[in-house]
């Protein structure tokens, strides 16, 4: 399902499940769920599992929303002594649409716990009190914390049966443009991992003196990640300068905002530190994630970072605030900095990365190898200097269950494709009414219409946008850029194409240069099999995986 498609069943206020692989865009459509309910007049309450995550959104943990803390279980005078607690009810009742990202790491209890303290605010007894719920996240990614030995799942709960959510299984890719990696990535997420995989990483298998001094290194043990960081900025010569956090609001919300922020309460840098900003920047100059190194201070004391691709970007403070209806309730400020010498996998969740050094020879949780993996945009900027089987697998319970959520949304994806327009915007309006919203006009723009429908020569959606953007574009870039993807998701759309047969030659020949072609034919005729890792590297990187298969395309 493409994020067009997912954004227009999330405006027709059913409850659904987003989910999708690392990268997939989930994030993204959930930001432009929320400006297309504000901009409608309806405010929602954003909430993540946890306190990092919630930081990324802009909202609050649900154990502090729903007022239930750090409990692990609540009796019906807990629920009630909560729920009597007047901001708590306030919150709750005059809420509308609830989201909670990163549902992987809830567990089934705390899922129930919110649960019991909505319905008993709300005096409603269905879900969450008869909220709209929106549950984001990847249950391949990391389980859930807890001091308890056995713990389930958000799924396994009665109320995820009830909510009957529809899922939304984002199948595009934003983050990796790396076909072989991306092969990598998908045989550990379906559990297929075999030993040419193996061969792959392991050639990104690094020894202390060989790999790059500026890349963080992701541990799966908290123990020596301060230390790291600590002893790696001692080795630097000159006194370092140091940069405060200052914080507005409320102590205890502050506090909340503090414990999920990537960036320290002190920040202390010196000339030449690996630093990594922990924030997106609103001109884009940088996203959470971006590496590079401080390459002196500016006229006002600001670090100056060298950033990796090249870049001198002044780094200034920028604000992390929680927000609920509509108004900041606190915020911190700081500049978007930390250390890059060393992070754990947790709380590099989120982030999208240039490249990491990564020890996953102590891997003990199902997911954190994958996790760890896929912050990294191509297998080049991959280093790992240990790897242990665990690292390599996923829940096994997952598995079953993944084949389920991609059935379902398949369903739902094919439900939605044969509405009538006019009744999707009808079923859009009633629920912008309900919520004490204003409809706009031009909620149903032309690229959600282009997403829903299907084109006169009955190919799904995407397909046909992108069809048509290829044969208009002069190059696989401009292609890439018209329609907001990267350039490995249009060449699959045109595999997908050539697999159902409406694709031929002249619809993609112009974006590949005439001198170019001979030589990658010849390669492929000498590799038997499909890997296009060998002919990449017989052709000594001269042409990227994208354009070997494009040009396969043409045999």
């Amino acid at each position: 399902m493409t994020q067009a498609e997912a954004l227009t069943i999330l405006k027709t206020g059913a409850n659904v499940y987003l989910t999708g692989e690392p990268g997939s865009g989930k994030t993204h459509t959930i930001n432009a769920f929320v400006d297309w309910l504000r901009a409608s007049g309806v405010e929602p309450s954003v909430t993540a599992a946890t306190g990092i995550a919630a930081t990324h959104v802009g909202g609050m943990t649900l154990h502090s929303w729903s007022g239930i803390g750090i409990s692990e279980s609540l009796s019906k005078a807990d629920v009630d002594h909560i729920a009597g607690k007047e901001h708590i009810a306030r919150r709750i009742a005059k809420a509308s649409v609830l989201i909670i990202e990163e549902i992987s790491m809830l567990s089934s209890a705390t899922f129930e716990m919110a649960d019991a303290v909505c319905r008993e605010v709300r005096r409603v007894d269905k879900p969450f009190g008869g909220l709209t719920v929106v549950l984001v996240g990847d249950f391949f990614q990391l389980p859930p914390v807890s001091r308890a030995r056995a713990v389930e799942f958000a799924y396994a709960s009665s109320v995820w049966r009830d909510l009957n959510l529809i899922t939304c299984y984002l199948t595009e890719q934003y983050r990796q443009d790396d076909a072989t990696f991306l092969d990598v990535l998908s045989a550990i997420r379906a559990g297929q991992v075999e030993e040419l995989h193996y061969e792959e990483l392991m050639a990104r298998h690094v020894g202390a003196e060989t790999h790059p001094t500026d890349a963080p290194k992701l541990f799966s043990h908290n123990a020596d990640v301060d230390r790291i960081n600590s002893a790696e900025l001692g080795k630097l010569p000159g006194k370092s300068k140091k940069f405060l956090m200052s914080s507005k609001g409320k102590d205890s919300l502050c506090e909340g905002l503090k414990r999920g922020c990537l960036s320290p309460e002190v920040l202390e840098l010196k000339e030449g530190a690996a630093v990594m900003f922990t924030k997106n920047s609103p001109q884009g100059k940088f996203v959470n994630g971006t590496l590079g190194v401080v390459a002196g201070w500016g006229a006002d004391g600001m670090p100056v970072i060298e950033a990796k691709n090249g870049l001198t970007i002044t780094a200034e403070p920028m604000e992390w605030q929680l927000e609920e209806q509509g108004k900041v309730r606190a915020s911190i400020s700081q500049i978007p900095l930390r250390l890059a010498y060393a992070m754990t996998v947790h709380k590099s969740q989120g982030m999208s990365m240039d490249a990491a050094i990564m020890d996953l020879s102590k891997a003990f949780e199902y997911g954190q190898g994958y996790v760890a993996l896929s912050r990294v945009r191509r297998l080049s900027g991959v280093y790992l200097t240990g790897l242990n089987q665990r690292a390599l697998e996923v829940h096994p319970e997952i598995l079953e269950k993944d084949r389920n959520f991609r059935a379902a949304s398949e369903a739902a994806q094919e439900t939605f494709a044969a509405m009538p327009e006019a009744e999707v915007i009808g079923m859009q309006k009633k629920f912008v009414k309900a919520m004490g919203g204003a409809w706009m006009e031009n909620a149903a723009d032309d690229s959600q219409k282009k997403a829903r429908g299907k084109s006169a020569a009955g190919l799904p959606g995407r397909l046909a946008e992108t069809l048509q953007t290829v044969r208009d574009s002069k190059t696989l870039k401009e292609a890439a850029k018209q329609r907001g993807l990267v350039a490995s998701t249009i060449v699959t759309h045109l595999e997908e194409l050539a697999e159902i047969g409406k694709l031929v030659r002249a619809d993609f020949a112009h974006l590949i240069p005439l001198d170019i072609i001979d030589e990658i034919h010849e390669a492929l005729a000498s590799e038997n099999g499909d890997r296009l890792s060998p002919i990449f590297h017989a052709l000594n990187g001269r042409h990227s995986f994208e354009t070997i298969r494009l040009v396969r395309l043409m045999r």
